[in-house]
């Protein structure tokens, strides 16, 4: 049985950006050997920086679901997803590059970035307040990084629009990328999003403990300010995880039709089995026992790994109604 800080295989701790980055890098130089993996190092490094709050113009990250194990998980997910691609390329595909790689991997890395507040930011108190538009304070954010990483203008525009797969903010078809591989490794990020965190071992207690506050200072949530038409409002915690069956459904048909099907790269990576999926299906029939019980605290046990530095405190328990 892997631990809460395992990724699906147990043999990466998705808590440590060290044993992640070691393992992209890995995936890195298996497909393009005797390229450097510089800019890779550098993005893990960086990362891990403004998520401890080691940056001099960002605040150290405060939301206990979007935190660097979320983070890892998914740039994880995202380099297996391409790693795939690459190893079973059909006739026509184009070939991934040792550049849109590092771009693809940046891009997980920095997903979530728009959670982190800005240390002059006076009108906000929690970085959970971005959550309806995290995407493109993220996206504004990893343009001007991968600029920085020395790679080329229209590569940082690009990376900008992947961040977009991620979130609600554009309907996928309406993100602009061309067809053929840029928009195929935007998919790939959606779905490295969905499939990374519904496989998580402790993804329901997540969802009940961590995922409910943050929806309520985002204003999803009970006593949120603002109803969205695109996304759901939710009354509980608990009401979260008794819809994730329902969730895993609209996340399937997003997976399929959106996503056109990315996740199969993960079954090629892995040689047969998709163990993300193996992992979703668990816990989504762990929450249909969980809904089918009177006393979900009992089937909840899990710990998470807390990630947050100490003198992060999570939100006060009044002031998201828990």
């Amino acid at each position: 049985m892997r631990a809460n800080d395992q990724d699906v295989t147990g043999c990466v701790r998705t808590t440590d950006p060290a044993s992640v980055g070691a393992e992209v890098a890995r995936l890195h130089r298996g497909l393009f050997p005797g390229d450097t993996t510089a800019g890779l190092q550098r993005a893990f490094r960086d990362a891990a920086a403004l998520y401890r709050g080691e940056h001099p113009d960002y605040c150290p990250c405060d939301t206990e679901y979007h935190d660097i194990q979320h983070v890892l998980d998914v740039t994880l997910a995202m380099s297996r997803l391409m790693d795939g691609y690459q190893r079973g390329r059909g006739n026509g595909e184009e070939p991934l590059t040792p550049e849109l790689f590092t771009v693809g991997a940046a891009a997980a890395l920095f997903h979530d970035f728009g959670y982190l507040r800005r240390r002059r930011d006076r009108r906000h108190r929690y970085g959970a307040e971005y959550t309806l538009n995290h995407v493109s304070r993220g996206a504004a954010f990893l343009r001007r990084y991968v600029r920085g990483l020395g790679l080329a203008e229209e590569l940082s525009r690009f990376a900008g629009a992947l961040l977009h797969f991620t979130g609600y903010e554009r309907a996928a078809e309406a993100i602009r990328l061309p067809g053929g591989l840029p928009r195929r490794l935007g998919q790939m990020l959606g779905t490295a999003d969905i499939i990374a965190q519904m496989s998580d071992r402790c993804y329901l207690e997540k969802c009940r403990d961590r995922l409910y506050p943050e929806f309520v200072l985002g204003r999803l949530g009970a006593n949120g300010r603002l109803v969205t038409r695109t996304l759901p409002v939710f009354a509980s915690g608990e009401e979260l995880v008794h819809r994730t069956p329902g969730f895993y459904q609209s996340a399937s048909r997003r997976l399929n039709l959106q996503l056109a099907r990315s996740y199969e790269y993960a079954a090629r990576h892995f040689g047969g089995a998709n163990l993300y999926f193996d992992a979703m299906l668990k816990n989504v029939r762990y929450a249909q026992a969980v809904a089918a019980t009177a006393d979900a605290v009992q089937l909840l046990r899990r710990r998470p790994p807390r990630t947050l530095l100490p003198e992060v405190q999570p939100y006060p328990r009044d002031l998201v109604g828990l």
